[in-house]
């Protein structure tokens, strides 16, 4: 006898459906799962057997064969034990019905319990897409799919549990969708008020939030350039539905996710000893690296010189188009990775050249191979690089506090809506995705800013990229003032910022 049940597999961020089938046969007792699995799912056989019959249910001794369709592509992590326990169940006659558009997802222990699997978030979703009436999911994934409509999901905790819903549907009620709400107020335990001093470096941070820009911060130790990277959460916009569900997917297919969906902008700050699959992805089931982690947030580059420089070119694609592609041998996958990248440094290898108190050490010769760690062509995706002088005395004794978070916030979120206006038609939101031709459409200059970045652009040996970099950090530096042209003030900010220490 044979019998399918329907379950999930992940590629990337894409769920796709697996049509798990059970064959019950005569012959010497056996127990084969084909279809391209990984050691997880071939290891499901041992906790399927071993959860049937400690939750009360014979396990047949026939020639048992598991195929799991499309049996091209592989598949990997225990998120079939359910489906295959299931298919059991229903070849021996314990459960029936149609079973085509019902979902099961979930691993098992060996006492029968559901437990939580990665990626539940974009199998519901595929589900619902597919037209599944309904989803079954381990109890402790609820919610991260409280949002999900448009299907009936239903959580469980035992094997127990599930054949009592199949037998008795009507006595269980499946998740109510909860809605979203964006909190505005979002309390974090950093903020802007700790900064003494700094206006400069600020000032940039502000900037970088308005339109998304990347920014990378010059000083020497203990200058507070950590401390500003880690604030930059705090005046960024709340994520929005779109957004959240993005992060959520990724966060869910990583295994990361907490109890609840992402409400916060992700921060990732990875050590400089990462390697290039840490930061960008990959290993042998393709997943997400520190960029795509740090999607619709930020990511922060400390020490950036101490980064492995091939780590760091690989970043350069990425910043440019918004995502990145991971390809191996055993497959190809696209994660998002639209980040505000953070970056410091400091201006040599003993962090004080041209500090007012302390010596430098260092020889020129170690100064220039230092900062050339850092490759030009990443730093020309780079919008703002701004110095943090050390702090002195007067600055960070001073008991009068620094602006907050909050009405910092309440500016970027002005300047953003206004983004988000002119370009509602453009499937653009900030000022950093602006194209080529989005630029010269929407960045209108005032006569004498025209004439000051024509005076600059060879001055500063700007690169094409170069230039509509400072155009776009204009832009975003017009809209905190809430002006339709880009004026002369405006243009020499985005270019004082574009020149400031440029290591290159």
């Amino acid at each position: 006898m044979v019998s399918k049940m329907m379950s999930f597999g992940l590629i990337g961020l894409d769920a796709f459906p697996v049509t798990v089938e059970v064959d019950l046969a005569n012959g010497l007792p056996a127990f084969e799962i084909v279809g391209l699995p990984d050691a997880a799912v071939k290891e499901s056989k041992e906790r399927v057997r071993s959860a049937l019959k400690n939750a009360g249910f014979p396990f047949p001794p026939k020639r048992i064969t598991v195929n799991l369709a499309p049996a091209d592509t592989r598949k990997a992590g225990p998120v079939y034990d359910l489906a295959i326990l299931m298919g059991f169940l229903s070849c021996s006659g314990t459960i029936s019905g149609d079973f085509s558009k019902i979902g099961f997802v979930g691993e098992l222990s060996l006492l029968g319990e559901v437990r939580p699997v990665k990626g539940v978030l974009p199998m519901a979703l595929k589900a619902r897409e597919l037209g599944f009436s309904a989803l079954i999911i381990p109890a402790d994934n609820r919610s991260e799919i409280q949002y999900i409509d448009q299907i009936a999901v239903y959580p469980v905790s035992s094997i127990g549990e599930v054949v009592n819903l199949l037998h008795h549907p009507e006595e269980f009620q499946p998740m109510i969708p909860s809605t979203f709400q964006p909190e505005e107020a979002i309390s974090y335990p950093l903020d802007f008020s700790d900064v003494k001093g700094q206006f400069i470096p600020r000032r940039a941070m502000e900037i970088a939030a308005a339109g998304g820009h990347n920014i990378l911060m010059i000083g020497p130790p203990g200058s507070g350039k950590s401390m500003l990277a880690k604030r930059l959460p705090t005046i960024l916009p709340p994520l929005n539905f779109e957004e959240a569900l993005e992060c959520t997917k990724i966060y869910s297919v990583s295994g990361l996710l907490g109890k609840n969906i992402l409400q916060t902008r992700p921060f990732r700050s990875p050590h400089h000893t990462a390697t290039y699959v840490a930061l960008c992805g990959g290993g042998q089931q393709l997943m997400p690296g520190e960029l795509s982690m740090a999607h619709n947030g930020v990511l922060f580059l400390d020490e950036l010189p101490e980064f492995a420089p091939q780590v760091l070119d690989t970043m350069r694609a990425p910043l440019e188009d918004n995502e990145i592609t991971i390809a191996r041998a055993n497959g190809t996958v696209t994660y998002p990775c639209n980040i505000i990248l953070v970056c410091a440094m400091n201006p040599c290898k003993c962090g004080y050249l041209g500090h007012p108190t302390h010596a430098c050490t260092c020889t020129p010769g170690e100064i220039h191979r230092y900062r050339h760690r850092i490759s030009g062509p990443l730093l020309d995706r780079i919008d703002l690089h701004v110095e943090v002088p050390a702090v002195s005395y007067d600055e960070i004794s001073t008991k009068a506090p620094g602006e907050a978070s909050e009405p910092i916030r309440e500016r970027v979120i002005k300047a953003r809506r206004i983004q988000q206006e002119r370009y509602s038609t453009d499937n653009i939101s900030k000022n950093a995705d602006l194209t080529s031709p989005l630029v010269k459409k929407y960045c209108t200059l005032s006569s004498e800013a025209e004439q000051l970045l024509k005076s600059s652009f060879d001055q500063f040996d700007l690169s094409a990229r170069g230039y509509h970099r400072i155009l776009k950090v204009a832009r975003t530096i017009a809209d905190l003032a809430e002006s339709e042209q880009i004026e002369l003030a405006h243009i020499t900010e985005a270019l004082r910022f574009r020149e400031a220490d440029d290591p290159k």
